[in-house]
């Protein structure tokens, strides 16, 4: 079972407070980028994997979706997303990604959002996802980017001219990286670059885009501390479908 660590009072509470939780998806700098990565989800059956408070859920059928299922290890993010919810074609339940199953070609869009990065198995949810996709079938999905997870101790050192730099620590090293964020010991799991492109291909997707995301000038402009996410990426985004 992954950690459950969105459960515990002091996370929870200090990333409710998080102005993309505060503000919904229009407090996220990468929206705009990841809705230019998803399909037009009208009439679409569509699956939130990580659904935290809902916000895509509902965006996705304010946007035409036929109907959304959100799945969330955490009770606090089911209570709070169906607190938010008043729709009867969104079923959030509560699931573990490391034990997922889902019925087999029920969905037309499997969508995630800094989830996957949790996952043990990374190499059984893509297959999974894959066996509940309907041919043609899209993912998209964002993850922490292996170069911001691979270092030891996440935070900004300064290099010989006073600049920030990012550490990389054992970047080929796979497996568990644990932080403390909000509350110590936040466990993730760091995969390099290749090994995440290729688990999808070892799937059966094929990719259509992958961006590694950076603010506009425009965000930085209106948000100055958004400058710092210029030095390395923070954020992996990917779309593909199914063979």
């Amino acid at each position: 079972m992954a950690q459950n660590i969105y459960d515990n009072p002091d996370f929870f509470a200090g990333y409710s407070q998080l102005p993309r939780q505060v503000r919904g998806l229009e407090g996220a700098p990468e929206w705009p980028a990841i809705r230019a990565l998803l399909p037009d989800v009208a009439g679409k059956r569509v699956v939130d994997l990580g659904c935290g408070f809902g916000w895509a859920s509902r965006w996705f059928r304010e946007n035409g979706a036929a109907s959304v299922l959100g799945l969330d290890l955490s009770q606090n993010m089911i209570d709070r997303a169906r607190a938010d919810t008043d729709d009867v074609a969104i079923d959030y339940r509560i699931a573990d990604l490391d034990t997922l199953e889902l019925q087999e070609a029920a969905f037309d869009l499997v969508y995630s959002a800094l989830t996957f990065h949790y996952v043990q198995d990374f190499s059984q949810v893509m297959r999974a996802i894959h066996r509940a996709l309907t041919p043609a079938g899209d993912l998209v999905f964002t993850i922490e980017h292996p170069i911001f997870m691979a270092a030891a101790h996440p935070h900004w050192i300064e290099d010989e001219d006073g600049r920030k730099t990012w550490p990389i620590n054992g970047y080929s090293t796979e497996g568990e990286r644990r932080t403390n964020w909000f509350a110590e010991g936040v466990l993730k799991q760091h995969r390099t670059l290749a090994t995440t492109i290729n688990t999808l291909i070892g799937a059966g997707f094929t990719l259509r885009r992958i961006e590694e995301f950076a603010p506009t000038p425009d965000q930085i402009a209106a948000m100055p501390e958004l400058a710092d996410e210029v030095e390395r990426p923070m954020m992996l985004m990917v779309s593909a479908y199914k063979i």
